[in-house]
């Protein structure tokens, strides 16, 4: 016999709209299983509920008793799933998120994972360009979380005994029963008691307090290959904060910025400079020193008739390739150098190149 929804909602066929919201609020909140309410009735409330507040299933369930759907809705008073959202499961006193989540395994609370483990670290190192030419080895201090000295990362009084915890029997989680109108569904949490160590100590370390870890200063010596770039991770392993309780320590990131250099530009692993020429250097040709990273200055050949824009390379004058072989080229433009001042001399000489056509 199919069932009155309209007798189970306590309102009558005419009600419109609201007061079937107003009454199935009423009733949900009185049945609810988790505020100790009987679980049928309240599967029961839904089930009328979604029918009426459809306008389609209305007329169908009024016409013929029941509603005529292939997938969905509650057909012939047996309860099949409509997850329209907007028709009072989203509005009702409970979670369908996480009632969901827990059934097929998605959202909700995740079992516990490797609660032990160390925060990595990310710290910048500004170098310039003359730096990256060999590998570096700088020290560094970091505030952070280091392994506690009297315990040795523990957590325990030296001597003292470290037991499973009784609550998760060693798990580091504890099973969850949760009730609801859909049934009961089980969940794992992080164990209260031990916070997912899976173990307690007899007798907390007195420094760390049972962390095995406390806050201070570590120094670390690292080494920085050379040819780094910009934005370049170097990447230490185990040397971010210290693990809870002897668990493994993340590590420490290095981010690379190399500083503007005042003469040269970096393309890759090859440099560039501007280098200024005469008007009579690039006209005669000449040999003009170029300045390096290293410091030194090398002669380079201008040929005759050289014209403002050339480029000149040098080979292996550039910055070292980080996989350790070889370096890099430098490249020289050679830019014509109009003098803003002339002496009287100059201006005669000028005079007499420009009635020659030079």
């Amino acid at each position: 016999m199919a069932k009155n929804y309209y007798q189970i909602l306590g309102v009558s066929k005419n009600a419109g709209p609201e007061e079937i919201k107003k009454a199935y609020y009423k009733l949900a909140h009185k049945y609810h299983p988790d505020k100790g309410g009987d679980e049928s009735k309240f599967k029961e409330i839904n089930e009328a509920y979604q029918t009426l507040s459809n306008k389609e299933k209305r007329q169908q369930y009024d016409q013929f008793g029941r509603v005529f759907e292939g997938g969905g809705g509650f057909q012939g008073g047996q309860p099949g799933w409509d997850f329209g959202f907007g028709q009072g499961f989203d509005n009702a006193d409970f979670d369908l998120g996480d009632i969901f989540g827990e059934m097929f395994g998605f959202g909700g609370q995740t079992r516990t994972r490797d609660l032990k483990r160390g925060k990595d670290i990310e710290v910048e190192i500004e170098l310039s360009l003359e730096d990256i030419l060999k590998a570096q080895e700088k020290e560094i201090i970091l505030d952070k979380e280091i392994l506690c000295n009297r315990c040795q990362g523990r957590g325990s009084e030296p001597g003292s005994k470290v037991k499973e915890c009784f609550s998760c029997r060693g798990q580091g989680e504890v099973q969850q029963i949760k009730k609801t109108f859909l049934g009961s569904f089980a969940r794992y949490t992080v164990c209260p008691e031990c916070g997912g160590e899976g173990t307690k100590p007899e007798k907390p370390c007195n420094v760390c307090k049972g962390a095995g870890r406390i806050r201070g200063e570590e120094r670390i010596k690292i080494v920085i290959p050379a040819g780094v770039d910009t934005n370049q991770v170097i990447k230490v392993e185990g040397k971010g904060e210290a693990g809870k309780k002897g668990g493994k320590p993340g590590n420490l990131y290095l981010r690379i910025f190399i500083k503007k250099h005042p003469v040269f530009k970096r393309r890759g692993d090859d440099i560039f400079v501007s280098l200024p020429v005469s008007f009579s250097q690039a006209a005669l040709g000449d040999e003009v020193e170029v300045p390096t990273l290293e410091g030194s200055k090398l002669l380079l050949k201008v040929l005759q008739g050289t014209e403002s824009g050339k480029v000149l390379r040098v080979s292996n004058k550039g910055i070292p390739h980080f996989s350790g072989w070889g370096r890099g080229d430098m490249f020289v433009e050679l830019v014509l150098k109009t003098p803003k001042k002339l002496s009287k001399r100059q201006k005669e000489l000028l005079e007499q190149l420009k009635k020659e056509g030079v």
